[in-house]
């Protein structure tokens, strides 16, 4: 019998079998955790969990639309792309890898420090606490605000399209696992991967953790390009946004930054503060 072939017809990677069944399994992993804090008599907040279980069914539907405000730029990238990357090789997936990472790292610092993308982005942050249904809480305005245009790049390169996003819905779900608190450190694996450890400071709220490893699946963008900061004794960990969103309602969790972000617009003296607005920090 011939192999299976690894590849679809348009150069993505062909959907196995399991990876469908995988998709499927993560909210109920979600659930899972839930359940066995609530059976440990631990704090567990179910009405956030609901709250991300909608965000993620509203974003499926969304995206079902086909909307996207970077399509057109992806077109013109692959139109004029240098080459076209056959993925025949491990050299050939270990590059798509390793691009999907360096440029995952760039949107999701990106995510943090203009104020477009945050609003956006703060959705992910606003639960208060740490869990693995946090993980699917990611808003559902990613790509009619552009998040794509950073991905732009490897299809110019000679990316499939589909093969990078396929690479990047990959990379999103290894960052599933992230989400656990209570996993302990990996030792040596802190060096290269993104772990929870290091997640765990990605999600503070506390000064100190602001702003830091961004890495998808790696941690070694964060170190080369200085925005690794590590777990400390002295700092006691608090989640969320720096001002809590109290809300578990979907429509105030997925608006409420764009919502600030109108007001902030509207009062801005004149058309350059509207755009240091627009590009600049979140407050």
């Amino acid at each position: 019998m011939p192999a299976r072939p690894i590849l679809d017809a348009a150069g993505a990677p062909a959907m196995l079998p399991w990876l469908g069944a995988l998709l499927l399994a993560v909210p109920a992993a979600a659930m899972l955790e839930g359940l066995v804090l609530t059976g440990m008599r631990r704090a567990y907040d179910w009405r956030a969990c609901a709250a991300s279980m909608v965000d993620m069914l509203v974003r499926r539907g969304v995206d079902a639309l086909g909307l996207s405000l970077a399509a057109p730029l992806l077109a013109l990238a692959y139109a004029h792309r240098l080459q076209t990357i056959a993925l025949a090789t491990p050299l050939a997936f270990a590059l798509l890898f390793v691009g999907a990472e360096f440029f995952y790292y760039w949107f999701h610092r990106a995510a943090h420090r203009v104020r477009w993308f945050w609003a956006t982005h703060a959705v992910h942050h606003s639960s208060n606490e740490l869990t693995l249904a946090a993980a699917l809480r990611l808003g559902w305005t990613g790509k009619l605000s552009g998040t794509g245009v950073f991905f732009a790049p490897l299809i110019w390169l000679g990316f499939p399209p589909r093969a990078v996003f396929a690479a990047l819905a990959l990379n999103l779900l290894y960052q599933f696992w992230l989400h656990a608190p209570w996993m302990p450190r990996l030792g040596p694996l802190e060096w290269v991967l993104n772990t929870p450890t290091h997640h765990k400071a990605h999600h503070a709220s506390n000064p100190a953790y602001l702003d830091c490893n961004y890495g998808g699946a790696l941690i070694v963008f964060d170190r080369l390009f200085g925005t690794f900061v590590d777990l400390r004794a002295d700092e006691p960990l608090r989640y969320g946004l720096t001002t809590p969103l109290a809300s578990h309602n979907p429509l105030r969790i997925a608006l409420h930054e764009w919502l600030r972000l109108g007001a902030d617009l509207r009062a801005a003296p004149g058309w350059r503060a509207r755009l240091a607005v627009l590009l600049g920090p979140p407050a």
